[in-house]
């Protein structure tokens, strides 16, 4: 249907909808069978049984596979049998990783999905833009995504940015009239909004004329089709380094097979003792492993409030080095309250909590009634009827739904006894002009019941005072002179040094019938009534937040548009602003540059009096100092910035649309300590990871020192391929996996920040996993030659204390992975998974030892109870022997 040819009655009968009150319950269930729900068609997934067979097209386990394959054909069936059901086991556990982050990365997605307003059973509620409905009433305004096609019934200065439609870049201004236009383009369809597009400026209501595949975005669904690349700069590190182990280990491999082979070894069984050996070389589980790792430190940043967006983000959290955050709701707790108010010299005081709706009015400190004093009438109800902010009741809590600065202004009105809606009765609202962060002014023109005429501002003070040509004085109109403009900026920064944030309300009569088509217009010659001043108290847990950022090396700058005396007070409290540090404001810094700012930018803590188009600036100039940056932001205007910066953080309550998908970290509760906590666990992730590429290496260079030097000194094969395998799929994946939930050490957020350039081999860890490596597989091949050495004619079981030492040897060097200094610097039950995990290899090192039925299958005959003690002596020996170096370094 041709919705923009006709008027908006017509669209409503059209689609059986009602403007005023929206759809019923029903009527959304009804139309939800209809249409289906409001989402575009994604590509075919994977199938479960494909991806289980993906686990299977690994070079070495297609080799491996070939080996089994001769084996068998050999007469070796256990062998065989065995092999094809370690490699199933391994097939199943990457199966199951990789459909854990797929579920992971789903939940993620949906709980980072856009919400829309809308009209329901006469009240606005948000529900995801998903569950939109043909028929359906939306609201939209300035930073919102159109969550799906409308028709355009209500418009307020509406302007949209349709460039992923049209590819035009400049917003289209929205009107409500139709247009009778043969076959206009989308960009011509001036009352018509899409699925997709932005707001950029001013407000509006649209009817849902289509849903899903249906809209215009839905024409072009394969462009939203693509998924975003999630493969974060570690994981592309460590697919580089496998390559190169793979090249090492066939290397090693061909080495090892052609020695055995020339020490007098069939080639049979050195060719698949070197298959099995490089298949236990290659980390295999690697990236599977890192995937889960960051999949599950995502969920447990979710359970702390924040949603990762990019992975990428994850590995950057832990290198960041500047935090630039917003006060409001960030910093502090989001429930503006008036607490004093100013007109023509007069104070008054408001007592009363949050935003319930209950106080009473002081002068010098004695109870006032309102109906006495017009100017605080007038500063009152102008405060409310220039408002678009609502006050609801949950569960016995006030909330507000819109501003927090408008909500406190409603609060405080109607704790003078007035009603919004007794007030719109009264005076009716022509024309908006609404708030623009250039302005920092929102206007109305209203008729009252006499058919007067007014315009209603409010704003900045400094702003709506430059505009006024005359004052509430006394309660008399007054000429804005020197002295009384001296005055007011006198009260703006008297309750600004007590950390109040001031909001002007101004007014004018103008002639009944003027039509203002223009801000401009609205917007000057005023008469400024007074001056409103709020207090949005500091978040409790933000001042620790603050100082354990600065122990770990990370810089707080706090990035307000409020006053700089306002900025002061609040930065103060909460130890950002020191005696050393500076703060800069919005003037200052327009009139600089990148290049000035940056020689400046590393003493400055608080940026006052800001505009979003300043971020920006601020973000470049702290990254060419060499800073990684996380900015958070909310608005549209912050966009570019939270782009721009290293670390990208977006509001999940008070933040728009754009400025989420512009970030890489979702803060669900708005508040700063959720950042220090993103970080903290964002660092923690990277070392787990470091971890347990510490222990999966150092134990294959163990494996492959083992059989090489016993080739080159011409003794049997130590381990038969099954044990080889056993072992890289037991004792090398459980504790692996365990390592990467270990919780953070101590000192993660004592530490500077992580070079993001380091490699992965950064700290000494090259260093460790060859150390470490040679000592087990040297240990393993004396406790071998011991017991061979004894009786040559019982190898059978030289080759099993050789097993067992290996494999105990890696069960302990687990616990030394566990942190950078020692295996003593941590409690070793400190990682509840990693000892279940070291039990449960333990335990199934002992059935495959003593159990009669699997030791043909394993060559493995039972251990003399006296040989165990030989076995966890030299075991120990990797890990205590350098520990005791770092024990004696530390007592120098």
């Amino acid at each position: 249907m041709k919705f923009h040819e006709m008027n908006e009655t017509e669209v409503e009968q059209a689609l059986n909808s009602n403007s005023t009150a929206g759809l019923t319950d029903d009527d959304v269930k009804k139309r939800r069978k209809q249409f289906g729900y409001n989402e575009l068609e994604e590509g075919e997934k994977q199938s479960a049984v494909l991806l289980f067979f993906s686990q299977f097209k690994d070079f070495m386990v297609l080799v491996l596979l070939a080996a089994t394959l001769i084996s068998g054909l050999l007469g070796e069936y256990i062998d065989a049998v065995a092999i094809i059901a370690i490699v199933i086991i391994n097939g199943l556990l990457g199966f199951f990783q990789e459909r854990k982050a797929e579920k992971s990365l789903a939940a993620l997605k949906e709980l980072s999905a856009p919400q829309v307003s809308v009209l329901r059973n006469r009240e606005w509620v948000k529900v995801l833009s998903k569950e939109a409905v043909v028929g359906d009433i939306i609201k939209f305004s300035s930073g919102d995504r159109i969550g799906a096609d409308v028709r355009i019934i209500e418009s307020n200065s509406l302007e949209v940015e349709e460039s992923a439609l049209t590819g035009e870049s400049l917003p289209v201004s929205k009107t409500t009239g139709s247009i009778k236009t043969a076959n206009p383009g989308i960009g011509d369809m001036e009352n018509m909004a899409f699925m997709g597009t932005l707001v950029t400026r001013g407000s509006g209501v649209g009817l849902v004329v289509a849903i899903g595949m249906k809209t215009a975005m839905g024409q072009i669904a394969d462009l939203l089709q693509k998924a975003e690349s999630m493969t974060t700069p570690l994981q592309r590190r460590l697919e580089q380094l496998g390559k190169i182990l793979i090249t090492v280990a066939l290397l090693l491999t061909i080495l090892v097979v052609a020695v055995g082979v020339l020490q007098g070894h069939d080639l049979y069984t050195m060719f698949l003792a070197g298959v099995s050996l490089a298949v236990a070389a290659i980390p295999e589980g690697l990236p599977a492993i890192v995937t889960v790792a960051l999949s599950l430190g995502v969920q447990r940043m979710i359970k702390q409030k924040a949603i990762v967006r990019k992975l990428p983000a994850v590995e950057t959290l832990g290198c960041a080095s500047v935090i630039c955050s917003d006060k409001t709701g960030t910093m502090t707790q989001n429930k503006m309250t008036v607490t004093h108010l100013w007109s023509g010299g007069d104070v008054w005081t408001v007592d009363g909590v949050g935003y319930e709706p209950q106080g009473k009015f002081y002068q010098a400190g004695k109870q006032i009634q309102v109906k006495s004093e017009k100017p605080l009438q007038q500063l009152l109800m102008f405060g409310m009827l220039c408002n678009h902010a609502e006050i609801k009741q949950k569960n016995k809590e006030f909330i507000i739904d819109g501003d927090p600065t408008e909500g406190a202004l409603l609060v405080a009105a109607m704790k003078a006894g007035y009603n919004r809606n007794t007030l719109l009765g009264q005076y009716q609202i022509i024309k908006e002009f609404p708030f623009d962060s250039s302005r920092k002014m929102m206007s109305i023109v209203v008729k009252d019941h006499n058919g007067k005429q007014f315009i209603v501002t409010k704003g900045a003070p400094d702003v709506l005072a430059s505009v006024s040509g005359s004052v509430l004085w006394e309660g008399r109109r007054q000429f804005m002179s020197r002295d009384v403009t001296a005055k007011i900026q006198d009260a703006i920064e008297g309750l600004a040094s007590q950390a109040l944030r001031t909001i002007a309300i101004g007014y004018k009569e103008i002639p009944a019938k003027t039509v203002i088509l223009h801000e401009d217009e609205a917007e000057k010659d005023l008469i400024f009534i007074g001056l409103q001043g709020m207090i949005d108290p500091p978040r409790p847990e933000v001042k620790g937040a603050v100082k354990e950022c600065r122990d770990a090396g990370i810089k707080t700058v706090m990035i307000t548009g409020d006053h700089v005396i306002t900025a002061k007070a609040i930065a103060t409290q909460l130890g950002i602003l020191t005696k050393n540090s500076k703060v800069l404001d919005g003037k200052a810094l327009s009139e600089m540059d990148v290049q000035e700012l940056e020689e400046v930018v590393e003493d400055v803590s608080v940026f006052a009096r800001v505009s979003p188009e300043h971020k920006l600036k601020i973000v470049k100039a702290l990254q060419n100092k060499g800073h990684i940056v996380a900015m958070t932001g909310d608005g549209v205007n912050d966009a570019p910035a939270i782009k721009a910066a290293d670390i990208g953080v977006a509001m999940g309550i008070t933040g728009t649309d754009v400025a989420k998908e512009a970030s890489a970290l979702i803060l669900l509760d708005d508040n700063f300590a959720t950042i220090k906590a993103a970080i903290k666990e964002g660092r923690n992730i990277y070392e787990n990871i470091r971890k347990f590429v510490r222990y999966l290496l150092a134990s294959n260079v163990g494996e492959i020192l083992v059989m090489l030097f016993a080739m080159l000194l011409g003794y049997p094969l130590p381990l038969v391929p099954i044990q080889i395998l056993w072992v890289n799929l037991v004792t090398d994946g459980l504790p692996a996996m365990a390592l990467g939930l270990d919780q953070p050490e101590d000192d993660v957020m004592k530490r500077k920040p992580r070079n993001p350039r380091e490699g992965v081999f950064a700290r000494g860890l090259g260093w460790k996993v060859i150390s470490r490596g040679f000592l087990i597989g040297v240990v393993t091949l004396i406790a071998f030659i011991i017991v061979y050495n004894e009786n040559p004619d019982e190898l059978e079981y030289a080759q099993t204390i050789a097993f067992s030492t290996l494999v105990i040897a890696q069960l302990i060097h687990v616990f030394d992975c566990r942190s950078e200094k020692s295996v003593f610097a941590r409690n070793p039950f400190g990682n509840k998974f990693l000892v279940w995990a070291v039990l449960s290899s333990l335990l199934l090192l002992f059935v495959v030892i003593y159990y009669p039925p699997l030791q043909p299958i394993f060559h493995t005959v039972p251990v003399k109870a006296n040989d165990w003690f030989m076995i966890a002596g030299l075991a120990a020996v990797p890990t205590f022997l350098l520990a005791g170096s770092f024990l004696a370094r530390k007592r120098k």
